[in-house]
């Protein structure tokens, strides 16, 4: 027992000591790195700086990134989290060009960044990100109008000059190939969200269409994106073949976050067709102009609907069209009740002998809906649903049932 009582955190293996150091912050990590040498060199384990969040640590300015980045993150870094100082009283400039060249160059395996409250306008264009980065999220930040275009590099004199011989002109002619095909995947990332960003605008969704390897996007709160823009990007059959954001797989628009906002229903561009487009979200004020656009496109698959009020007429009348479907979510939807229909008083005694007869012969089905029923809060959409997709799964969750006062 005494053998126990003397023991400390010294006994205890590193892989051990790096998974308890591994639950705390980062700026818990920081300060159990003065403990001791011992406690200061696994704190810089890379184990531990794979998934870095600073959103939480705030007052975090340029010159601690900096620290962070010479003395802490490295080769092991996957997925970085920032919050800018776009709400603070101070301002200042957050990111720089020469941090994120740093950043690139010490960590060649960061996946995914995601900035909250960044101030971007000081950086022309997102091409100084880190070129392996195939997430970026961005939530609250301002945007400088020309962010997301793509500019090709340009070529140095000596091979801007032209070839002496037919050997020449064809080595020539690899070269600019390879520097094409080098400088359109120089912006390599395959997921963008944007949150709540007002400055995005359809000028910056046409930039998008640059970017070859864009297969998921995600808009939500973004007002100023409106139906022609969305319509002008969207993949359709051109003179050159398929023109806009072709390898585009999932698009998700929502606009949840300003009562009463007038919007301009971005989700009616739908209307034009959208090919290839799989996977389509929409929440809030566009789920109604986004269903009734919803039939033109022909390889959807997977249907999610959020944060919005429905009604089962509405429902039944744009699902109708999608036979291909194989996927409808449900997501925070309220659900209007069924409206009856006025009774008159001479017409009461021809409804109640209707009522019997249906429950009659809705009697036998009764015992194989009771257990659906009893879990499920819109067992009349589900029904209904059942019956025009048979080949659906549908989804509900945290779903409600309006309550008609009257």
């Amino acid at each position: 027992m005494e053998e126990f009582k003397s023991c400390n955190l010294d006994y205890f293996p590193e892989n051990i000591l790096i998974d308890v150091l591994s639950f705390l912050s980062v700026r818990e990590l920081v300060r159990a790195g003065r403990v001791c040498k011992r406690w200061k060199r696994l704190v810089r384990d890379q184990r531990l700086w794979r998934h870095v969040d600073l959103t939480t640590w705030k007052g975090v300015t340029s010159r601690m990134l900096w620290v962070l980045l010479r003395q802490y993150l490295g080769c092991g870094l996957r997925c970085l989290r920032l919050r800018g100082l776009l709400l603070s009283a101070r301002g200042g400039s957050f990111l720089s060009e020469s941090w994120l060249k740093a950043l690139a160059a010490k960590c060649p395996r960061l996946g995914k960044l995601c900035l909250l409250h960044a101030d971007l306008r000081g950086l022309p264009s997102c091409q100084l990100l880190p070129p392996s980065l195939h997430v970026l999220e961005l939530r609250g930040c301002e945007l400088p109008r020309s962010f997301f275009n793509q500019t090709p590099p340009t070529l140095p004199p000596q091979e801007r000059a032209e070839p002496t011989s037919s050997v020449g002109a064809q080595q020539q002619g690899q070269g600019q190939k390879r520097k094409q095909s080098g400088s359109s995947s120089t912006i390599s990332i395959e997921t963008l969200v944007l949150n709540n960003v007002p400055s995005f605008t359809d000028q910056h969704l046409q930039s998008l269409t640059s970017w070859e390897r864009l297969s998921r996007l995600e808009l939500r709160d973004t007002f100023r994106v409106t139906a022609n823009g969305l319509r002008s990007c969207a993949a359709k059959d051109g003179v050159c073949g398929v023109e806009g954001l072709s390898r585009l797989k999932f698009l998700e628009i929502g606009i949840t976050g300003r009562q009463g906002y007038q919007s301009q229903m971005a989700s009616l561009g739908l209307g034009a067709g959208w090919l290839g487009l799989e996977e389509l979200s929409l929440g809030g004020k566009e789920v109604g102009p986004g269903l009734l656009c919803a039939s033109r496109l022909k390889d959807l698959k997977r249907l999610r609907l959020w944060a919005c009020t429905l009604s089962e007429m509405q429902i039944v009348r744009s699902c109708r069209m999608l036979r291909a479907l194989q996927r409808l979510e449900f997501l925070d939807v309220s659900f209007q009740p069924r409206q009856c229909p006025p009774v008159l008083e001479g017409e009461a005694g021809d409804e109640e002998e209707q009522e019997s007869e249906e429950a009659a012969d809705a009697g036998s089905s009764n015992d194989e809906n009771k257990a659906m029923d009893v879990n499920d809060p819109i067992p009349s959409v589900r029904r209904s649903l059942a019956v025009l997709l048979p080949s659906c799964t549908l989804v509900f969750t945290n779903c409600s049932v309006q309550i008609n006062v009257d």
